[in-house]
């Protein structure tokens, strides 16, 4: 049996790894070993118990207003002693996160074969998104394996030379869906209950280290506009635990009784809500890929993205940062049901949920 360690430690590596550690576990040549590091804590925990994976290890690095450099520095070193005891024949590491790329560090020092799911994804500014785009660059030079979600990202892997087994799997986040969606869905937050989809309701999510200060306080004051043209409108924001996000965002956002702030909900309540919600506004990389699966329209509140097939298939808009375009993209999604049906009924370009099948299969035939 080859030992195969899936390494991550957010919320949103979660939704997207556990779908492949279980996949794994019906493979005859491969042992699936689950570490976390504990990036996040509680929202992690939270998909865990939905897929029902159990770490074998759990780092527990996350501390109070933790800093890139603490993260990395702790996984660096936590997960040298687990690397040493279990000796993998693969680490398996996901997209773009802190945990990702020191887990890739620490298992090229240990001369460990990396395998990068969802690589190749890029905006080349290395500042936007922060730090993710250097951190899957770097990721991008350590890794032995290269598991592209779409051609394109093959396609800029390729002009970085990077040519060696490069593989185009589809996105496992799609996978994800077969556990998460039910049609008699009860949510577990008592908030998202008492929401009423019979409205135009928006899921809103927005925290990203870049939109800290006057982009985020631009996103708000959109949303609060929005609300005062459209009194039908209803906007639920499921809100980071980030005190710098609250800082900003809580002032603004009770000036309308029309948005309902709640606090973060677990991944089966958020592809619930998302498939219930009319719209989505965004500057998660994720939900960019989710919700297109699900016919949602997503207006990204970034100045760029990684996911630029998105964006060409038509089911992504990249509104930016300012607070006009803002208001003019959202209104037009409410008020022009044409542009609207453009956008919910054009093609998701990352996958059929069969990504982790891809994966697992490559592994076999490779390891």
């Amino acid at each position: 049996m080859k030992k195969v360690m899936l390494v991550f430690g957010t919320r949103p590596e979660a939704i997207k790894m556990c779908p492949l550690a279980l996949e794994l576990t019906k493979s005859e040549t491969l042992k699936p070993i689950v570490c976390v590091t504990g990036q996040h804590k509680e929202m992690l925990q939270q998909v865990l118990d939905v897929f029902q994976v159990k770490p074998d290890y759990d780092l527990a690095i996350m501390k109070e207003r933790q800093t890139i450099t603490s993260i990395t520095a702790n996984v660096l070193l936590k997960l040298e002693e687990v690397l040493k005891i279990e000796q993998p024949d693969i680490v398996l590491v996901h997209g773009d996160t802190t945990t990702s790329m020191a887990a890739g560090l620490a298992a090229f020092y240990a001369k460990i074969p990396v395998g990068h799911v969802e690589a190749g994804l890029r905006t080349y500014n290395k500042y936007s998104p922060y730090p993710e785009e250097m951190n899957r660059v770097l990721t991008s030079r350590i890794a032995d394996y290269h598991f592209a979600p779409t051609v394109n990202n093959q396609k800029a892997l390729k002009e970085e030379a990077v040519t060696k087994n490069v593989f185009v799997t589809g996105n496992t986040v799609i996978d994800a869906f077969q556990t998460t969606i039910k049609s008699d869905y009860k949510f577990a937050n008592d908030d998202l209950n008492q929401l009423d989809f019979s409205k135009k309701l928006i899921l809103v999510t927005a925290h990203r280290r870049e939109n800290l200060g006057k982009p985020l306080e631009n996103i708000c004051n959109a949303l609060v506009e929005i609300c005062k043209q459209d009194p039908d409108v209803r906007i639920i924001y499921p809100m980071h635990m980030n005190p710098a996000v609250h800082e900003i965002a809580e002032p603004i956002l009770s000036q309308s009784n029309q948005i309902k702030i709640t606090t973060p909900v677990d991944v089966m309540d958020m592809h619930n809500l998302m498939d219930k919600s009319f719209m989505v506004m965004t500057d998660s990389g994720g939900l960019q890929e989710e919700a297109p699966h699900l016919g949602k329209p997503v207006l990204v509140l970034r100045t760029e993205t990684e996911r630029p097939e998105a964006v060409a298939a038509g089911t992504v808009k990249l509104s930016g940062v300012c607070k006009d375009d803002i208001i003019h993209d959202a209104l037009e999604l409410l008020e022009q049901g044409e542009v609207y049906q453009l956008m919910s009924r054009a093609v998701n370009p990352y996958g059929d949920g069969h990504a982790s099948e891809r994966i697992r299969a490559i592994l076999e035939e490779n390891l």
